[in-house]
């Protein structure tokens, strides 16, 4: 009788302990958010001089959980310098936005809520936060009719 009760105290816990410990597929593959639109933003700290690296526009458009689109910025130091960085491909899981561009001078991920972003991205200059806000949303897609 013990061995039944400890086996059936086993299956039990392993029921609920595996639900716990990681996210059901659909949980973790979920769009919540769409980017689409032209977004501002810099790489870098906020404070005083040499702090930011960067100000930069990518214009992205999201069909599901995949985002193309192109960046252009300003940088300062060594490396991806300019104007033009490239095409930048990415995605969504949830409200989580995962970025490269196509020359590999910057990636990241992001966290969306609403029309900002902010996050982690890996550059020229090594792993700086990166803050963006959405200044064209007329470029989103209209809600379908209920």
């Amino acid at each position: 009788m013990k061995l039944i009760v400890a086996g059936l105290l086993g299956v039990v816990t392993f029921v609920f302990g595996s639900g716990c410990a990681k996210q059901d597929w659909i949980d973790r593959t979920l769009v919540t958010v769409d980017v689409t639109g032209t977004w501002e933003g810099k790489v870098g700290g906020g404070g005083g001089t040499g702090s930011s690296y960067g100000v930069f526009y990518f214009v992205l458009e999201q069909q599901g959980s995949t985002v193309t689109g192109t960046t252009r910025g300003h940088s300062r130091g060594v490396g991806c310098q300019g104007f033009d960085l490239g095409l930048i491909e990415g995605s969504v899981a949830g409200d989580v936005f995962r970025f490269r561009d196509s020359r590999g001078c910057i990636g990241g991920e992001m966290t969306v809520s609403g029309d900002e972003m902010d996050g982690r991205a890996s550059t020229f200059a090594g792993t700086r936060p990166i803050s963006l806000r959405r200044v064209d949303p007329s470029s989103l897609p209209a809600s379908p009719p209920r």
